[in-house]
């Protein structure tokens, strides 16, 4: 099978306000298949959203390349990606003054037929897209009244709105307590099995990739330093290394294993209380 998606060698970087230069991507080498879930997991500045935006096309490399489906991400329009990747990024303003229904048929514009008004396929993908990312309730709210976790999921059903192969999130699960995160994360697995979803998915919370993700990539200083199952990707020694604390495995009751960090327990108070005559 063909990666649909694949960096080669791919370095990458940023000029700095100072005209000095910060190299955030390093040699980068990685491929997703067709239908594949990969957790994607690093400190702060390991350079998990540059890769996002070099696979994107949004962000050209100085070294190396991306190709999806076969061909150089520099030799699609815009448009053409538009049709099979959306992409998440971590922040995105909402347009004030709309509905969350209408915002999320703004996805719909890489599939247009019309110049104005949309047709019933869009108005169908629209409210699958907002089933899909837990957002349904939400369809007739104003854009600019939604909390932080609100406005979190009307992005994911905007990016669903496209219908994409290719789904590309920066850390989706911000803002969200723990029932919608798993909600928004069994839709992504559930929409893998209806529609061959490609997911790569940043991820901060390395419990969760662990339970989630068949596949997590481990970056550190804009490299790969581990790529494969999370039992592999997340071992405590590399983990320790990478991050700088330690952590315990633990397991769920389905026998998933996850990394936890090792924190101290806080001393009970009642020891230190002074005995009373």
């Amino acid at each position: 099978m063909s990666p649909i998606i694949e960096a080669r060698g791919v370095s990458a970087g940023y000029r700095s306000a100072d005209g000095s230069w910060r190299t955030a991507l390093r040699g980068i080498d990685l491929a997703v298949d067709a239908g594949e879930a990969v957790a994607l997991i690093g400190p702060n500045g390991s350079g998990k959203t540059t890769l996002l935006r070099c696979l994107a096309g949004t962000l050209i490399p100085t070294e190396g390349g991306v190709l999806l489906w076969g061909r150089g991400v520099t030799t699609y329009s815009r448009h053409e990606i538009a049709r099979r990747v959306a992409v998440l990024p971590q922040s995105l303003e909402l347009p004030a003054g709309m509905l969350v229904s209408d915002v999320v048929g703004l996805g719909r514009a890489p599939h247009a037929r019309r110049l104005w008004g949309s047709s019933p396929e869009d108005r169908s993908a629209v409210e699958r897209a907002l089933r899909d990312a837990d957002a349904a309730e939400l369809a007739d709210r104003p854009a600019d009244e939604l909390s932080g976790g609100e406005r979190q999921r009307v992005l994911v059903a905007l990016a669903l709105a496209q219908e994409p192969e290719l789904l590309l999130l920066d850390e989706p699960t911000a803002h969200l307590d723990v029932a919608h995160a798993a909600a928004l994360l069994r839709s992504v697995t559930r929409l893998q099995a209806v529609r061959g979803l490609s997911v790569l998915v940043v991820l901060h919370d390395l419990a969760l990739a662990g339970i989630w993700a068949p596949r997590a990539i481990l970056l550190n200083r804009g490299q790969v330093v581990a790529d494969g199952p999370p039992d592999e990707a997340l071992r405590p020694a590399l983990i320790r290394d990478v991050y700088g604390v330690a952590v315990e495995i633990a397991r769920t009751e389905a026998g998933r294993r996850i990394v936890v960090p090792r924190i101290p327990l806080p001393v009970h108070t009642a020891q230190h209380q002074p005995e009373r005559d």
